[in-house]
């Protein structure tokens, strides 16, 4: 080839640029008939829930706002929240004593976690419920002496008690294996660190380990807190007979039709836990700032470039010479 050809062909090169690629994407047959399977399954599922007049939404309509599935759905959230307050106060405890260095504190912890979680929530409530009898008359006084003052069982220990003492006893046991692990998921050296710093051991534990072990309590948290809203259906085993549940089954019971009003309340409890979703979402948000899998792709891009422009290269004035 002449030069003068090899600078023709340079030039041309030069003013159109490289020969583009022409690729050809991967095709996946599979996902299409995958999803068209799905919409085919969810559309006969429409159908079938809108035709069927067996459901009868009709009744749905009239008791999905009742006053009696109102007021059950106010007493099964108020069950839900103090059992869970309950719950955490002696995970806490029942965590620390676990970790603790006396072995009366460990082994204590250790047959609670044992007990609580090795009998079904349906028999301890059916204790609490039973308790007036096991226990008709409470005291406090000296031991094999006389009596303080004494109460009955049943004036203290009411139905909405026995209930939440049984599903908070019982869920205490699991937060406090699930607040362990989240303990020691905290490296050591921070509270070496702390300690060398001349930090007491309970503003260590509450301003260091705690708020980054936050991070891996509060997911199995929330799972237990939306297994706790369901457990609220057992408490007529106290027996509670203000839930959600046993009013739907008494107006079901009332009209015969169990049905429609057992979609109440599912629909109920579908809402209650997709809020208890939502607001556990944000909280890990809040405790997992500074992880990455947290942060949104846009912000690591932002992150990355302003880290591009802002680093100085290594060998250049600002950087200083290797």
């Amino acid at each position: 080839m002449t030069p003068a050809l090899v600078q023709a062909r340079d030039k041309v090169r030069t003013d159109t640029g490289p020969e583009l690629i022409k690729a050809v994407p991967v095709r996946h047959p599979g996902r299409w008939v995958g999803g068209v399977i799905v919409l085919l399954l969810a559309t006969l599922l429409v159908q079938s829930l809108v035709t069927n007049a067996n459901f009868r939404w009709d009744i749905v309509r009239t008791y999905i706002l009742d006053v009696l599935v109102v007021q059950g759905i106010a007493w099964t959230l108020l069950l839900t929240v103090l059992s869970m307050v309950l719950a955490m106060v002696l995970a806490i405890l029942l965590a620390f004593m676990r970790e603790s260095d006396n072995p009366l504190f460990r082994y204590v912890s250790w047959v609670w976690v044992w007990f609580f979680r090795g009998t079904p929530v349906y028999t301890q409530l059916v204790f609490w419920g039973l308790l007036a009898v096991l226990y008709p008359k409470m005291a406090l006084g000296v031991p094999f002496g006389p009596e303080l003052f004494s109460f009955a069982t049943q004036d203290l220990v009411t139905a909405a008690v026995a209930a939440v003492l049984g599903l908070g006893l019982n869920e205490s046991a699991y937060l406090a294996e699930i607040f362990r692990a989240g303990l020691k998921s905290v490296d050591n050296g921070q509270m070496e660190a702390a300690e060398a710093l001349g930090m007491r051991k309970s503003k260590i534990m509450w301003r260091i380990i705690l708020p980054q072990a936050m991070r891996v309590i509060v997911p199995p948290t929330g799972n237990e807190t939306i297994g706790m809203l369901k457990a609220t259906s057992l408490v007529l085993a106290v027996p509670f007979t203000l839930d959600l549940t046993f009013v739907t089954n008494a107006i079901a019971n009332r009209t015969y039709l169990p049905v429609p009003l057992l979609i109440v309340a599912a629909i109920w409890y579908l809402v209650i836990t997709s809020l208890l979703m939502v607001g556990q979402h944000f909280i890990e948000r809040h405790y997992g700032k500074g992880v990455d899998n947290l942060v949104p792709a846009p912000v690591k891009a932002t992150q990355a470039v302003t880290a591009a422009h802002t680093t100085p290269d290594i060998g250049t004035e600002e950087g200083g010479q290797v």
